[in-house]
């Protein structure tokens, strides 16, 4: 039996999912997170063979979550979700750790697929992933600017262009509002822009928000 944890903030959306894995005799869910201190709470009361991580939770992400992981013992296997295009984060996940990377808009047959995939202990990406991967490692000179940005200042960049200020952006990502100003000015240099405007501009121009 492939024991799953589910975390999403959306209930619905959890919902959704489970009921999909429900629908198959070696799928169980142990359990469901809707942010990250609910997450390492599930992940210390339920042994778990595969997370199933939606990519944005409130106050510390999806990416967070990834990251945590490899710096504590659970020895979970991460299936990271999103509502966002695989072009835009699929191959962001895989480098910081994930075993797959799946679009909650695609087919509920992908997402048993992908959970068995992992389970076994293998990548799974879908075929526009893999192409993207071999065009990466062809042509990784045409890769998008925020491509070359740290977790924490990709982070910065998508709540500043989601109308956030810096002070709360601070608190959300627990760190000084002086920390956030050294991410903002990195990203600034990073995209070529000046101010937070072009950068809410860039952001929805690449589909980050």
């Amino acid at each position: 039996m492939i024991r799953v944890i589910l975390c999403d903030d959306h209930a619905i959306i959890r919902r959704g999912i489970r009921d999909t894995l429900s629908e198959t005799l070696d799928i169980q869910v142990v359990a469901e997170a809707g942010s990250y201190a609910e997450v390492r709470d599930a992940l210390r009361n339920h042994a778990c063979d595969v997370l199933v991580l939606d990519i944005h939770l409130p106050g510390r992400d999806g990416l967070d979550v990834l990251d945590s992981l490899r710096e504590t013992d659970f020895p979970v296997k991460v299936l990271m979700v999103s509502m966002f295009p695989e072009d835009q984060y699929a191959l962001r996940c895989l480098k910081a750790g994930a075993q797959g990377y799946l679009n909650k808009a695609g087919d509920p047959a992908d997402l048993v697929t992908a959970v068995r995939t992992i389970a076994q202990g293998r990548k799974y990406v879908t075929p526009e992933v893999a192409q993207m991967l071999v065009e990466n490692l062809n042509a990784p000179k045409n890769a998008a600017l925020h491509a070359s940005l740290s977790e924490r200042e990709l982070q910065t960049l998508l709540k500043i262009a989601s109308g956030k200020r810096l002070s709360d952006i601070a608190q959300e990502l627990m760190l000084s509002p002086k920390t956030v100003s050294v991410y903002r000015a990195r990203v600034l240099e990073k995209l070529k822009l000046s101010n937070n405007a072009e950068l809410t501009v860039y952001a929805i121009r690449n589909n980050l928000v």
